[in-house]
């Protein structure tokens, strides 16, 4: 089981996180699987995760706020992580996993809609994502998006691991009426653009032309992503 990167048999409510701030030792028991809903996630994030509490919804493709999910009272589990005199989950990262993508720098997650069509990665394995009628509540991952600072703009999931490439919504080349999806290292060195501007300041556009996604002269088309994590 993982959750927000961290591999092995996660007992109840985060326990094992106090083996690696907390002091205390782990048993591993091969093959041992414990399946975890959103709403127990949400409690080990309140509790444990400080700042990065958020990087569970963006797993769970959960709103931050408003979520409607009650996670109940986890006072008692924040006084227990007081009296243990637990460390802070950023030098769980610093010291502990370092290879881990904080994923501090995204501005909006979750479906990408317009016309009742969402972005979807497309038929695998390929490089052309597509217009589709719109499912990303499914388990699947296809329909998730996440857009970063930087303007990249991935579909189909982000990578956890700061060594791992994530494939980029990309702009081919003027030659190119159809957008592409690449790893991002791969796009930049074959010159394609990676990078989107939600502000339409550029003549290019990526948008629906019946039913398909293309890039071409903007008409004004206008998309709405699910959910906003601050303005852009």
């Amino acid at each position: 089981e993982e959750i927000y990167g961290l591999r092995g048999d996660i007992q109840s409510e985060g326990e094992i996180y106090c083996v690696w701030t907390c002091g205390g030792s782990i048993e591993v028991v091969p093959c041992s699987k414990i399946a975890h809903i959103a709403r127990n996630a949400l409690r080990v994030a309140e509790v444990w995760m400080d700042e990065y509490k958020h990087n569970v919804n963006l797993a769970w493709n959960i709103p931050f706020k408003d979520h409607g999910i009650d996670i109940g009272d986890v006072s008692e589990r924040k006084k227990l992580r007081e009296r243990l005199k637990c460390k802070p989950f950023k030098w769980y990262l610093e010291n502990v996993y370092p290879k881990l993508d904080p994923l501090d720098d995204l501005v909006g997650y979750g479906g990408v809609s317009k016309k009742n069509l969402c972005m979807d990665q497309g038929p695998q394995p390929g490089h052309t994502p597509i217009a589709y009628h719109c499912y990303y509540y499914a388990p699947q991952v296809i329909q998730y998006v996440f857009y970063r600072t930087n303007g990249e703009f991935y579909i189909g999931g982000i990578k956890s691991h700061k060594y791992e490439d994530n494939r980029c919504l990309t702009d081919q080349g003027n030659k190119e009426t159809e957008p592409g999806l690449f790893h991002c290292k791969e796009a930049m060195q074959k010159g394609m653009s990676i990078h989107w501007d939600f502000s339409q300041r550029n003549k290019r556009c990526l948008e629906i032309h019946k039913n398909k996604l293309v890039i071409q002269e903007c008409t004004g088309q206008r998309w709405e992503i699910k959910n906003v994590i601050k303005d852009f």
